[in-house]
């Protein structure tokens, strides 16, 4: 009898690589479609792109590329179902689709530039989204009020203009819940005194007012407009709101980055012993105060500067606590035997 022998198991990775994808030198910049999708997103949206279409490049180059010398024009219906099946094992279903997403809209650019033809850019793009269900409520942790007011504290206590410009920053992370890259995009004339608005640039270059009414973030804000004053800073109204500050308390007319504003706010937590929090659960704790306060859903998701209300009821705390309170009513007849020490 012939003896039979098993196939050797061969990975999704191995899988996909399959088909040299050499990698691309010498193209500019724009020519390149990673390149020209991620210059068409917002800043705040470039890093976490960037970072889908490297890992997509790991994926089918086993590390040879990355998201500039993988050849996406090259990509084809079998590149692009490897992909989508190694996301799957990975990732959760909401990133595994964001990198899809990023994926699809690469391999358009890669049509319009060219690097593909009309059909083969519909086969190479027509894999389906993961399916995939996650908690009613968005992962993340929301702050409490005490965290709110040591990290103000660790800042009040800094005398220098780098603790009143901290306070104000976070102040407004507080009560507007805007986006880390919404903060460093503001003007110093997005900022209306008289109204007491605060004119946001969102995601896809969307606008929307959002209105300053509590006393402690204007007075915050006042104090820092106030040390611009007397620091002789005189800066025109298309100049950035939150200012680069050196060491010696040198104010400089430079916008933040998203990134520094996340050290700072790394830094002060550090200074106010508070546990660790992303820059995006200060936006998550705003939108999870509003909807306990009782505020509707659709006026929340005017402030949050959501497209899609469902994005918004990800940030609902409610239906978490509805439950807890539920099984609170059950009953296990059960008498502990031991004193655990």
């Amino acid at each position: 009898m012939q003896q039979i022998v098993p196939c050797p198991t061969i990975s999704l990775e191995q899988t996909a690589a399959t088909t040299n994808l050499a990698p691309m030198a010498n193209i500019p910049a724009d020519r390149n479609p990673a390149l020209v999708y991620l210059a068409s997103l917002a800043p705040g949206s470039r890093r976490t792109m960037r970072q889908a279409l490297d890992t997509v490049a790991d994926i089918l180059t086993v590390e040879r590329c990355d998201h500039v010398t993988l050849p996406w024009g090259a990509l084809r219906f079998q590149h692009t179902q490897a992909v989508r099946a190694a996301l799957q094992e990975k990732y959760s279903a909401a990133t595994a689709n964001k990198m899809l997403a990023a994926l699809k809209q690469t391999l358009k650019f890669a049509w319009q530039l060219g690097y593909m033809n009309g059909e083969e850019y519909q086969q190479a793009v027509s894999f389906k989204r993961i399916i995939g269900e996650k908690p009613a409520a968005a992962a993340g942790r929301a702050l409490r009020p005490g965290e709110w007011a040591a990290l103000l504290t660790a800042c009040m206590t800094d005398e220098s203009p780098t603790g009143v410009r901290d306070a104000a920053m976070i102040a407004i992370f507080m009560i507007a819940g805007l986006r880390r890259f919404e903060v460093a995009a503001l003007n110093l004339a997005d900022y209306d005194q008289a109204e007491k608005t605060l004119l946001i640039r969102g995601k896809r270059n969307k606008m929307r007012l959002v209105p300053i009414e509590d006393t402690g973030a204007i007075d915050a804000l006042a104090d820092w407009l106030y040390t611009l004053y007397i620091c002789d800073v005189q800066p025109e109204e298309a100049s950035p709101l939150f200012l680069r500050i050196k060491k010696g308390g040198v104010i400089t007319c430079d916008r933040l980055t998203d990134q520094g504003i996340y050290h700072i706010l790394d830094t002060r937590r550090q200074q106010a012993k508070v546990a660790p929090f992303t820059p995006h659960d200060l936006r998550r704790t705003f939108a999870g105060d509003l909807l306990d306060a009782g505020v509707d859903l659709s006026t929340v998701q005017k402030l949050m500067g959501h497209s899609n209300s469902n994005t918004t009821a990800g940030y609902d705390r409610r239906g978490e606590r509805a439950k807890r309170e539920a099984v609170k009513k059950l009953h296990v007849p059960y008498t502990r035997r031991f004193e655990h020490k």
